[in-house]
C-alpha cells in the first residue's frame, strides 16, 4: 500500500468540498481530494444546473401557450431533443469532470479517484492508497437517492432524479413517487413536454416542508395543467410488465405509467465512509457538527451530510467556515435560523426560516399574514409571511412566497 502524507484530506468533492480543497491548496497546504464519481458533485451534473435548463425550456413552452388572448396567437410544438443536447454539451460535458479536475490540480491539489473510507483517525484509504492528514479530514460525501422498500420495486427500471436528468426522450406517461421539491419540479417539466403525469404524495399536500397553503396552490395549478395529484396515499406494491409500471396504492387504487420516477428523498451512508472510526454514530442520518463544522478532533463535515439542508449555498457557506477554521483564522460561527430555499415550479415557491407549525412547536408566539400577489400568469400566485416572537422581543421566523419568476431572470437553486 502506497502512503501519502498531506496536510488535509477532503473526502468527497461536492461543491463545498471542492471549494474548500481549492482554497486550502491556494493557501499553501498540501491537499488530497477523494472522489468516486465526478468532481463538483450532484449540483452541476444532475441537480441545479441541468434541472434549470429543463425548467427554463418547460417554462418557455408554457409562456408560448399563454399568448392567445393576451398577445396574439401561437402554436407550440414541444421538442425534447435540444434540451437533452444542451444538458450534455453545455451543462455537463457529457458527464465529464475534466474541467473541474484540472482546476483543482492546477491550484496545487492532488486528486485520488475512488471510494474513500476513514480507516483510522487522520487516515483515509482509497483503493490501496493510504492518505495521512497532518491537519485533518473534511467530509463532503453528500447523499444518495433513497429508494423505499416497496414490494416489487427492486430490479425494475425505475428512474431516480439522475435518470430523469439524463433522459433522451419524454415518456408518454410518468408516475412520480413524492411531491417534494424534486418530484414537483420534474413533474411539471415532463407534463409541459407532453407526458401524462401522476404524482403520488404520502402526506396531505405537495411540498410537505413548506406551508400547506403553498402545497394547495401548487396542486391546483398542477391539476389545471393536467397533472393528476394523489395526496394522502402511497405505493404498496410495484409491477413492471416490460412496457409499463403499475403501482398499487394504499387507498386501494392503482395507477399505471410508462416510466416511474422515485423522488422520495436522499440518504447518507455513514458506515460506508467509516465515520464510526472518529466516533460518529453510523446509524444516524447525518454527522453532528458544532458551529465551526467540527465533527471530531481533526475532522470537519460540510454539505448534505451535516443535515442542515441539501443546498449548494449551504455547502459553500459551511465550507467557508471550515477553511478559516483549518487555517486558524477567525470566522463567525454557523447559523441556520434563516436558510433560504426555492422550489422552481411555476409558480415558484420560496421561503426563509421556520414554517408556522415549526415556530409554534418551538414555543414562539406566532403572528401570520397573507396577501395575494396580482395574477400575472395563467397559474396565479399568492404570498404568505409568518413572524414569531419570544417573550422579550419579536423576531422574524418565516417568510414564504408563491409566484412567477421575474421575466428574463435566470433561476438558480441548488
Amino acid at each position: 500500500m502506497t502512503v501519502h502524507e498531506v496536510d488535509v484530506v477532503v473526502l468527497g468533492m461536492g461543491p463545498g468540498g471542492e471549494d474548500a480543497a481549492e482554497r486550502l491548496a491556494v493557501a499553501g497546504l498540501s491537499v488530497a481530494g477523494v472522489e468516486a464519481r465526478l468532481v463538483g458533485g450532484e449540483c452541476p451534473y444532475w441537480g441545479c444546473i441541468p434541472s434549470k435548463m429543463m425548467i427554463r425550456a418547460a417554462n418557455l413552452l408554457a409562456e408560448g401557450r399563454r399568448i392567445p388572448g393576451l398577445a396574439g396567437s401561437s402554436q407550440v410544438h414541444p421538442d425534447w431533443a435540444p434540451v437533452a443536447r444542451r444538458i450534455r454539451e453545455e451543462a455537463t460535458d457529457n458527464w465529464d469532470d475534466k474541467v473541474a479536475v484540472d482546476r483543482f490540480t492546477g491550484k496545487g491539489g492532488t486528486l485520488f479517484r475512488g471510494h474513500g473510507r476513514i480507516t483510522a483517525p487522520g487516515e483515509v484509504t482509497v483503493d490501496g492508497e493510504l492518505l495521512r492528514a497532518r491537519r485533518g479530514i473534511v467530509i463532503n460525501t453528500g447523499t444518495q437517492p433513497f429508494i423505499p422498500p416497496i414490494d416489487g420495486l427492486a430490479g425494475t427500471p425505475y428512474w431516480t432524479s439522475r435518470d430523469a436528468i439524463e433522459a433522451t426522450k419524454v415518456p408518454a406517461s410518468l408516475l412520480v413517487l413524492s411531491g417534494g421539491a424534486v418530484g414537483a419540479e420534474l413533474s411539471q417539466v415532463f407534463t409541459r413536454f407532453g407526458s401524462r403525469v401522476t404524482v403520488i404524495e404520502e402526506s396531505g399536500s405537495l411540498l410537505p416542508p413548506e406551508e400547506p397553503e403553498s402545497g394547495t396552490l401548487l396542486a391546483d395549478v398542477f391539476r389545471r395543467e393536467g397533472i393528476e395529484v394523489r395526496t394522502g396515499t402511497t405505493a404498496r406494491a410495484v409491477r413492471h410488465d416490460g412496457t409499463a409500471f403499475t403501482l398499487s396504492l394504499s387507498d386501494g387504487t392503482e395507477v399505471t405509467g410508462e416510466a416511474l420516477l422515485v423522488a422520495t428523498g436522499r440518504q447518507t451512508d455513514l458506515a460506508g465512509i467509516g465515520a464510526g472510526v472518529v466516533g460518529v454514530d453510523e446509524s444516524g442520518h447525518a454527522i453532528p457538527v458544532d458551529d465551526h463544522l467540527r465533527a471530531a478532533p481533526g475532522v470537519w463535515a460540510v454539505g448534505d451530510i451535516t443535515g442542515h439542508g441539501a443546498f449548494t449555498h449551504m455547502s459553500m457557506y459551511q465550507a467557508n467556515i471550515v477553511v478559516h477554521d483549518i487555517l486558524g483564522e477567525e470566522v463567525s460561527p454557523a447559523e441556520y435560523h434563516a436558510v433560504p430555499r426555492v422550489t422552481f415550479t411555476d409558480p415558484e415557491i420560496g421561503s426563509v426560516g421556520l414554517t408556522e407549525a415549526k415556530a409554534r412547536d418551538r414555543g414562539l408566539d406566532v403572528r401570520t399574514s397573507s396577501y395575494p400577489v396580482p395574477q400575472s400568469t395563467g397559474a396565479g400566485s399568492t404570498r404568505q409571511a409568518t413572524t414569531g416572537s419570544s417573550s422579550s422581543s419579536p423576531t422574524p421566523a418565516r417568510a414564504s412566497s408563491s409566484g412567477p419568476p421575474r421575466p428574463g431572470q435566470p433561476a438558480a437553486r441548488c
